[in-house]
């Protein structure tokens, strides 16, 4: 990273929320589930799937949480009567995880029974590494009483590979993607070389255990490797799919298609958008550059 994009990502916090809303329009849907839905059918003639995320996180009073099992309830009622291509991610820490393990887990429970009824896929998504344990614990639960619920690895964790083992036995439904908190040196990897190299190790290591994955990258190298290991591991379209964030390249997202594999498209909505961007800007630093250029008046 250059010394310029570097100043641009450490001062996001001096940004008017403003600006980064005027950014975070690529990233977000929008405010409602009804953006969404609009965002999901677009991209579903597009011919890519997607994954429905109600934003927010790091809640710590139960009504919050209850309040958003009864939104996930209800996206799970909307993506049925629409008729979406569409499954459903969650995030822990906005289910209670920080109040209690145990309230967290019921809530989640509620949300993977409702989906099941419906036919649907719960993502439980990956935080940091204050929640691992606690999610993948979760995860083991829900997964082994209902069959119907998947888990995120990050590549720049260093306890990755040692997690896949841990959960051969489930036969788990994984998406792998790079990671995105800020993690200390002792658990994470930080050389860009390594992560890369351990993504790859990571695929690997899932496909040859019969594990189906979600390729979650934007790194064009990391699709590379995803469609190398898919044909030499002699993969069918349902064994596993690539992976993108709303908003980060499209035309990567385009030529994956039209090579002939199934793609899903993670598509975010709701108030709570502002840490959401924020982490996405950090991690592109290009798209913050935009946001420099927004608060001079110059057009991006």
């Amino acid at each position: 990273m250059s010394l310029f994009d570097s100043m641009i990502k450490h001062g996001l916090p001096l940004v008017p929320k403003f600006v980064v809303g005027r950014v975070a329009r690529r990233y977000v849907a929008g405010e409602t589930v009804a953006d969404a839905v609009r965002t999901i059918r677009a991209l579903n003639d597009e011919g890519a799937m997607a994954t429905m995320d109600v934003l927010g996180e790091e809640v710590h009073a139960r009504d919050k949480a209850e309040a958003a099992v009864q939104e996930y309830l209800r996206v799970l009622d909307v993506i049925e009567a629409e008729a979406l291509d569409c499954n459903v991610s969650i995030k822990p820490t906005l289910l209670g995880l920080r109040v209690d393990e145990g309230f967290c887990r019921d809530n989640i429970a509620r949300i993977v029974e409702g989906a099941k009824n419906r036919g649907n896929f719960i993502r439980i998504d990956m935080e940091d590494h204050t929640a691992t344990d606690a999610t993948l614990r979760i995860y083991r639960e829900l997964q082994e009483a209902h069959g119907n619920v998947g888990a995120v690895l990050q590549a720049y964790m260093r306890r990755t590979l040692a997690d896949i083992g841990s959960l051969f036995d489930l036969k788990p439904n994984i998406r792998l993607c790079k990671g995105i908190y800020r993690e200390p040196r002792t658990i994470a990897w930080k050389s860009f070389d390594t992560i890369r190299a351990n993504f790859v190790a990571a695929l690997e290591k899932l496909l040859d255990a019969g594990c189906y994955v979600g390729i979650a990258t934007h790194d064009e190298h990391l699709v590379w490797a995803g469609m190398e290991a898919v044909d030499r591991h002699r993969l069918t379209q349902e064994q596993y799919e690539f992976q993108m964030l709303l908003g980060v390249d499209p035309e990567l997202r385009r030529i994956i298609l039209d090579h002939g594999h199934r793609l899903r498209v993670y598509v975010p909505y709701g108030r709570d958008w502002y840490p959401y961007s924020t982490r996405r800007l950090r991690e592109n630093p290009t798209v913050a550059r935009h946001v420099l250029r927004a608060m001079v008046g110059l057009r991006s």
